[in-house]
């Protein structure tokens, strides 16, 4: 079997160890809270609409996609390693494979809101007719599936290529960019998977975006009340953040050549975007979506009375 790699992490800053372990413990366990609120809440309503069923998709894939990087890296910092933390050829492999599968899947599922919100404002009188909940079921599992095949092919073609030095990744993870830094590639044929796969990840789900919200943009400008266009548009309000932000994200981190890759930069910018994004979207649905929040008051409440009546 192939040797393993050393995970830099913050090694170099020893005296900020307990700081940012502090720090992000903090972090992941509000984004653990959130996300886990939402999940509950919206999985408690009896009749869920199509949104509230991919934003409890939604809310599971980041609980998961957070999992996969955050608890290993509390775990080094806590362990204060001055050289690094070694993983297996194998290990390194799984958690990069788990991480672009929940994250092909978001983008992917984000798509799918996009057209909910399309059929929701353009097609209002079809919606339960278009929207059925076996269609949002194929459309869940499919967002899934396609996030998973993307990166089983991924991982295939980046852990087949020879790696140079000594294995050490500038990186708390194992991301895509930091094994590419490291990898042996002469040319930019090498370098065509992983082309593909930000075509498929980003490219195709963002015109499928665009797409809808053009022509949710068109039914708005047909309306003549400015009460029913705010209305609508209020509507799309929450997705649309969340959206501009996972895609500004990963567009910026991914969708380049790797001559262009810093590999101390992108470990800073990945600690945002594996820690602050996944907290900021619940809190994003939370206050712009009247169901979410209606939803996370009857949970709250449930729970308020429950303890009432044990203290009791």
């Amino acid at each position: 079997m192939p040797p393993g790699f050393f995970l830099q992490g913050f090694s170099e800053f020893p005296h900020l160890q307990p700081f940012l372990f502090v720090l992000l413990l903090v972090v992941h366990l509000a984004t653990l809270s959130g996300n886990l609120i939402v999940l509950v809440s919206v999985a408690s309503v009896a009749s869920r609409p199509p949104m509230l069923l991919f934003l409890c998709q939604l809310s599971a894939i980041e609980l998961c996609y957070t999992l996969v990087v955050v608890p290993r890296c509390l775990a080094d910092l806590a362990r204060g390693q001055n050289r690094g933390s070694p993983i297996s050829f194998v290990g390194c492999a799984v958690q990069m494979q788990m991480f672009v599968a929940l994250g092909g899947a978001e983008c992917f599922l984000l798509a799918a809101m996009a057209y909910d919100r399309y059929v929701a404002i353009c097609h209002p009188l079809r919606y339960p007719v278009m929207m059925t909940p076996g269609l949002c079921g194929r459309m869940a599992i499919s967002c899934c599936f396609g996030g998973l095949m993307v990166s089983l092919f991924l991982t295939v073609a980046i852990f087949q290529m020879p790696f140079c030095g000594s294995h050490l990744l500038i990186h708390f993870f194992c991301d895509v960019t930091a094994l590419l830094h490291l990898a042996c590639t002469r040319s930019y044929v090498e370098e065509l998977p992983f082309l593909m796969a930000c075509i498929v990840l980003l490219l195709v789900p963002s015109f499928l975006i665009l797409t809808s919200y053009g022509a949710i943009v068109g039914a708005l400008r047909r309306l003549h009340s400015s009460g029913g266009r705010r209305k609508a548009a209020s509507t799309c309000a929450s997705h649309l953040a969340v959206t501009l932000l996972h895609y500004g994200c990963a567009t910026f981190m991914y969708a380049r050549p790797k001559t262009s890759y810093a590999p101390k930069r992108d470990r800073t910018l990945a600690l945002v975007y594996t820690n602050v994004t996944p907290l900021l979207y619940p809190l994003i649905y939370s206050f712009r979506n009247r169901e979410v929040t209606t939803a996370i008051h009857r949970v709250l409440r449930l729970k308020g009375g429950g303890q009432s009546l044990v203290t009791g």
